[in-house]
């Protein structure tokens, strides 16, 4: 019988080959048996999220200065019709989409964010932004401003020559106005309801063609609520920490996260979740209330956050409350008023929860005033906790009997 021989190269190869399909069938098991999640578990912080996170004296909190509005993608599609300031509007959305593209700044009028205090200058210089390539179109308030608009809102404009400022006496020599001051004209009555997009072509103009505006806070400019959040130049990409309305959030009212439930609960009543309109103790009287349990200080211990995915509770007010037949999911706003905080998906296996972002839309009209749709635009992927974990309610503080 003849003997092979073998070389040491082909020793070598046989150890290689044995070794990457053990390697394979432990990378396999790894993955399939959850071993790679709880290794990453043991080397990451205690909460998984989709937003970036720091962990403060009370528990969990997004770091406003990575959070984005460009970052925040909707996952499904929508479209809701409504009465407001311009006749019927309709507001669409497509999952994948950042909320910048079709949220307008009025959504976000609320103090917990006092978005409309800042001005173009200031986000600018955040994101080294040159406003002098930009053109007026690209600041989208500018396409519904009047003369006597913008005179309001950039008074330094009033005792300025009309030649001084181009694209403000290309449009008055349209009405054959050529001399005298931007303030003098502005009193005309022919002007006071004509945009100036109507009469000149704003894609022709630097922004920085009238003087001060980049200066100028953004409500000061007529509708400004009207505008899509992209449509501020460098607002999408804008970290939430220069919104200096943050800084007001009272986030003292926390617990843990003790144990999460799927389907099988129903009829829970000692809730710590709801809506502005119906208070943040709503009970689920239902057959599927599926829901984190919580556990704290004194009676904290045993609430029952339900889940916004299964229970569905009244939300907005004035005209827009009808939208979306007056429903929200519950939830809890510890982070003010800009959006709330849904529990979404439930994991029992790995005692994990994710939470989403909801979103409304607001309108200020005439002769009426503010009005808010129910918290229904989202899910927009928020923070996810595991048991054990600690979760921040926010207020009010008020606890269920």
């Amino acid at each position: 019988m003849k003997i092979t021989k073998h070389s040491p190269d082909d020793h070598t190869l046989r150890y290689l080959i044995l070794f990457g399909l053990l390697g394979s069938l432990f990378l396999h098991s790894f993955i399939k048996y959850g071993l790679l999640n709880q290794v990453v578990g043991f080397l990451m912080t205690p909460a998984y999220s989709q937003v970036p996170l720091v962990k403060s004296p009370n528990g969990f909190i997004p770091d406003w200065s990575r959070l984005r509005f460009q970052d925040m993608i909707i996952y499904s599609d929508g479209s809701v019709t409504y009465q407001a300031t311009r006749g019927r509007e309709t507001r669409t959305w497509k999952a994948g989409q950042s909320i910048a593209e079709f949220m307008e700044l009025g959504d976000f009028e609320t103090p917990h964010l006092a978005i409309e205090k800042l001005n173009l200058s200031t986000i600018s210089q955040t994101q080294n932004l040159s406003l002098s390539r930009l053109k007026l179109i690209d600041f989208e308030p500018t396409k519904w401003q009047t003369l006597p608009d913008l005179v309001n809102a950039i008074p330094t404009l009033r005792n300025r020559s009309i030649t001084s400022v181009k694209p403000l006496g290309d449009f008055l020599n349209k009405f054959g106005i050529a001399n005298g001051t931007i303030g003098n004209a502005s009193t005309n009555p022919r002007l006071q309801n004509i945009p100036l997009m109507r009469v000149i072509n704003l894609q022709n103009y630097s922004l920085t063609s009238i003087p001060n505006i980049q200066n100028t806070a953004i409500n000061r400019f007529a509708n400004w609520q009207n505008s899509k959040v992209n449509g501020v130049p460098g607002l999408d990409t804008l970290t939430w920490d220069y919104f200096p309305g943050l800084r007001t959030l009272d986030l003292n009212f926390v617990g843990k996260v003790d144990i999460v439930f799927r389907d099988v609960e129903a009829n829970r009543t000692r809730s710590i979740s709801g809506s502005y309109q119906q208070g943040f103790n709503v009970p689920c009287l239902q057959n599927n209330c599926a829901h984190a349990e919580m556990s704290g200080v004194g009676s904290t211990t045993g609430l029952q956050w339900i889940s916004g995915k299964v229970q569905k509770v009244r939300g907005g007010f004035g005209i827009l409350q009808s939208l979306n037949r007056g429903q929200e999911p519950t939830g809890r706003h510890p982070f003010g008023s800009a959006f709330k905080q849904v529990i979404w998906d439930i994991d029992e296996a790995s005692g994990s929860l994710e939470t989403a972002m909801f979103f409304r839309i607001c309108k200020t009209i005439p002769f009426i005033g503010r009005t808010c749709s129910p918290f229904f635009i989202g899910p927009v992927p928020f923070i996810e906790y595991k048991e054990k974990d600690p979760i921040i309610f926010g207020q009010p503080s008020t606890l269920p009997d």
